[in-house]
This record gives C-alpha cells, sequence and structure tokens, in this order.
C-alpha cells in the first residue's frame, strides 16, 4: 500500500513548491503562469485517464465518484479566487508590477491541499477501486492556479491601465 502513501507526499511536495515559488517577489508576466498550468492541465488530464481506468478495471463507475471529480475541480475555483485576493501586488518605479503571496496565501494553499486531499479519499472510498481521487491533482491544481493567476494579472493590469491580457509594464519595458 506504498501508492496510498505516495499519494499524499506527491500532493505535499507540489504544493511546497508552488507555495515557496508564491512567497518570492516576482514580476506579474501575461503567460509565464498560464504556461505552468497548460502543463499542470495537460499531465492531468493523463493522470485523469489512468485514474478512470484503475477505478474501471473490475467494475463501471457510477455517478458519484464522477460527480464528486467534478465537485472537487469546481472546489478549486473559489479557493483559487479567495487567494488571488491575498497576494501582494505593486507598480514599481520602472513601470512593471512586482507580486508576492503573503502568510495567508501559504495557508490558504494549505488548505487547497487539505480540502484536495479530503476530496481525493471521498472519491476513492466511492470508486472502491483504483486511485480516481488522486490522479484529480494536477487538474485541480491547474484549475485553482490558473485561476488565482488570472485574477492577480487583472490586478496588475488595472495599476498600470493596461489590458488584462497584457504583461504589466510591458509598453514600458519595450520603451526602455
Amino acid at each position: 500500500m506504498h501508492t496510498t502513501a505516495a499519494g499524499p507526499a506527491l500532493a505535499l511536495l507540489v504544493v511546497a513548491l508552488i507555495v515557496r515559488r508564491q512567497l518570492r517577489t516576482r514580476p506579474v508576466r501575461a503567460t509565464a503562469p498560464l504556461i505552468g498550468t497548460a502543463v499542470l492541465g495537460v499531465l492531468g488530464v493523463a493522470a485523469l485517464a489512468f485514474g478512470v481506468a484503475s477505478a474501471t478495471k473490475n467494475h463501471p463507475l457510477t455517478a458519484l465518484p464522477v460527480a464528486l471529480v467534478v465537485l472537487t475541480l469546481a472546489l478549486a475555483v473559489p479557493l483559487g479566487v479567495v487567494r488571488a485576493r491575498t497576494v501582494r501586488v505593486w507598480r514599481v518605479p520602472d513601470g512593471g508590477v512586482l507580486r508576492k503571496g503573503t502568510a495567508l496565501t501559504t495557508a490558504l494553499w494549505l488548505l487547497s491541499a487539505v480540502v484536495h486531499a479530503a476530496m481525493a479519499q471521498w472519491i476513492d472510498h466511492t470508486a472502491t477501486a483504483g486511485l480516481l481521487g488522486l490522479s484529480t491533482l494536477h487538474l485541480y491544481l491547474a484549475v485553482t492556479y490558473t485561476v488565482q493567476a488570472l485574477l492577480v494579472r487583472r490586478r496588475a493590469a488595472r495599476l498600470t491601465g493596461e489590458p488584462a491580457g497584457t504583461a504589466p509594464g510591458a509598453a514600458a519595458g519595450a520603451a526602455a
């Protein structure tokens, strides 16, 4: 049963890496967070396919585990919204915009990890076989981080008066 112990360990490692990056002061960029979340999303789709295959090896999947997977991914959205509000965003003299997570951002990432772990356990319990719950980790992280990143970028764009889809300070950086 080392796979069940590996799941929470993997989740903690991924969340620790994300939190570590969140606590560093970094420029807000137009595409950087979306590239990482796209990779997480692709990995998530592949993992979910394997999770479904493992859960349906001996019997068909019922509606409850499927509904719980959807609920898990839906819960990622409000957690991303709340975390985005805790990230400090400020304009620097060169026209760029910086961002840095706070202690509350960290606490909310840990809450997000706990929510996913609890939902994954519930999914696996209702599926009765396989690792369907754990397989949602990458998609869950992709959804919650994308929501947070888009909202932080929107806040940064408001500081510079630029459209939300452009890098804050891009015009200032191009002029330099």
